[in-house]
């Protein structure tokens, strides 16, 4: 591991997905929460050595640390995932990001393997009228992902094999993973979102359930990838991801292979579901956060697509962290 590359020490710790260009009222909320790690993310534009050192500084002459790092122009990559041209700069390009993020002392960067972007539905109503993000599968027709849109039925021309989604993860991990390992960066993978079999002719095999994630883990045979555990997508995919929650954080968590947790839930699992705050979908997630200390997790939870709280989004997530904290306090004191 390069000699300024540290990780965090033991024990959960929550922190608060910002931006990169914070203004000081930012960072002061984020202060008077009492957190101490951010993640960012950033475009390609910018995902250079000299911008992942500067914003290293930022924050910490505010008293923050970066945790982890994403470059949306390497995440959710149909180039990578399906072999279309341009895979082998794309990956060339991630791999050059791996060495930025080491070269600064990022530790963390998160990866999403999604061909055709994330499916929703017109937006819905939760709790007291707060608009939040919906899925219906029965009204999907298109994916987004960073300016782009993949319209259905078939969003790449033809229907993809599970074979090729497959190779060419294979592909894909066997480059970049021994890249990982030399930078001392984490790779931490994401779920597919909405976890359903097949979006536009694109299966989602690998990400989408307990059983793809474990043969995909050790394919990688890397200490350096693991998992980016959305709770909110394992609820959404519900009985179809194979295990449960549960079951899920501790195989991965006694492994160690849990980097990251996006720690949000939903109303009911697919084919149709809003999500909601994090105290009024149909998880507890006081024993989600129970069985990650019970696990040792040792990474960082955010709190993630919160629905809009009185049209201010700082409301829902200065309330969804506050939860958090409590939650936090609650298993540590148990645990003790």
């Amino acid at each position: 591991m390069p000699e300024n590359q540290k990780l965090p020490p033991p024990g959960m710790k929550i922190a608060m997905q910002a931006s990169p260009e914070p203004t000081e009222t930012e960072l002061q909320w984020i202060r008077q929460m009492g957190l101490e790690y951010v993640v960012l993310w950033t475009g390609g534009d910018k995902a250079s050595y000299e911008y992942y050192a500067s914003r290293k500084e930022l924050f910490e002459r505010a008293g923050l640390k970066i945790y982890g790092f994403g470059s949306f122009s390497v995440h959710n990559q149909d180039a990578i995932v399906l072999n279309l041209p341009g895979r082998d700069e794309k990956i060339e390009e991630y791999k050059t990001h791996l060495r930025n993020l080491g070269r600064a002392g990022i530790p963390y960067t998160t990866y999403a393997h999604m061909a055709n972007g994330i499916w929703s539905t017109e937006r819905e109503l939760t709790r007291g009228g707060a608009p939040a993000r919906a899925f219906d599968l029965q009204k999907a027709t298109t994916g987004y992902w960073v300016g782009r849109e993949y319209h259905g039925p078939l969003t790449h021309g033809r229907r993809y094999s599970e074979e090729e989604i497959w190779d060419n993860f294979a592909y894909f991990i066997r480059q970049v993973a021994p890249v990982a390992e030399e930078a001392g960066v984490r790779i931490g993978i994401h779920p597919d979102d909405p976890p359903v079999p097949e979006l536009g002719g694109v299966p989602r095999c690998i990400f989408s359930n307990f059983e793809g994630y474990r043969r995909a883990l050790e394919l990688a045979d890397s200490p350096n990838v693991g998992i980016c555990l959305c709770v909110g997508c394992w609820l959404e995919g519900g009985p179809a991801m194979g295990k449960d929650v549960f079951e899920t954080i501790r195989y991965f968590g006694e492994r160690k292979k849990i980097f990251k947790v996006h720690f949000r839930n939903v109303d009911r699992p697919l084919p149709h579901f809003v999500e909601t705050f994090i105290d009024d979908g149909y998880m507890d997630m006081y024993r989600v956060m129970k069985a990650l200390r019970e696990v040792n997790f040792d990474g960082v939870l955010i709190a993630d697509h919160i629905p809009l709280m009185a049209d201010d989004p700082r409301l829902g997530t200065a309330y969804t962290i506050g939860y958090m904290k409590a939650l936090l306090e609650r298993v540590n004191a148990e645990a003790q």
